[in-house]
């Protein structure tokens, strides 16, 4: 039986597809554990710099948690004891909730991010997709709400008005609409997506990783903070960036006229 997640190399990028085509990438329980393994892993391995996530197919890059698996979960109105295991572990895909991965991460939308696949998009720090690409949190239809980052990250990313509109209404909004309003970065045809993911995640990878690691964590744990807390926090990152040796190729790379080759020490 083949694997629901793939996972390959490319230099120092990581290229993870969920591989569930059938199933429009939805993840069931099996697929959500190889996603969150294949990401934890990504950010274990020292050479990894940047990963590009996608799903397989022109369909669908995740339509979410595979509702047939997980309203069962949930079909019982579980007690503390399930909320609490719920609450501390990992949301859908890891990566919206107590996965914290510094490194960055490129979401290549190929069709449908619907509901907990929207979440993981969001949870994303660059988003490129496909004109036929289909955004929605449709959770209201069906009794529940966005319950993976979905109601933090999404006016974050797009502001309060757009979030509340797509949120209460449960409808679903094209490419243009979240080119417009900052849900995605960028739309690419269908046939280049993939490539221009990775060219992008590739150009990120030359850049110096502690940096743009420091960065990122920043960028996040920013918001939420006084003015005067999140700028103390950027100056002790800046401080501890001048001790690394990517600070001293970098330097010396401007004053020589060269690329720099940062090796992320």
């Amino acid at each position: 039986m083949p694997e629901p997640v793939r996972y390959e190399v490319h230099d120092h990028v990581r290229l993870i597809t969920i591989d569930q085509p059938d199933k429009m990438n939805a993840l069931d329980f099996a697929a959500n554990a190889a996603l969150i393994a294949a990401l934890e892993r990504f950010d274990s391995e020292d050479e990894a710099r940047v990963a590009v996530l996608t799903g397989a197919g022109e369909r669908a890059f995740c339509a979410g948690a595979d509702l047939k698996t997980y309203t069962m979960a949930f079909a019982g109105r579980p007690g503390p004891e399930f909320r609490r295991r719920y609450t501390n572990g990992h949301g859908l895909g890891g990566i919206t909730r107590n996965l914290e991965i510094y490194k960055p991460i490129v979401a290549a939308v190929n069709g449908y991010a619907m509901s907990g696949g929207l979440e993981i998009a969001l949870a994303c720090d660059v988003r490129f997709c496909s004109p036929n690409a289909v955004f929605a949190f449709q959770d209201v239809a069906w009794g529940f709400h966005p319950c993976d980052g979905g109601l933090v990250r999404l006016p974050q990313i797009v502001g309060l008005g757009v979030a509340m509109e797509m949120v209460l209404s449960g409808e679903r909004y094209d490419a243009e609409f979240a080119a417009r309003v900052g849900l995605v970065n960028r739309v690419v045809p269908q046939a280049d997506l993939l490539d221009e993911a990775m060219a992008y995640a590739q150009g990120l990878a030359r850049r110096a990783p502690l940096a743009q690691q420091a960065a990122k964590e920043v960028l996040l744990r920013a918001y939420g903070q006084s003015m005067r807390e999140a700028l103390a926090l950027e100056s002790r990152s800046f401080h501890d960036l001048g001790q690394t040796e990517d600070l001293d190729e970098g330097t010396t790379a401007f004053r020589e006229r060269r690329p720099a080759q940062f090796r992320g020490r």
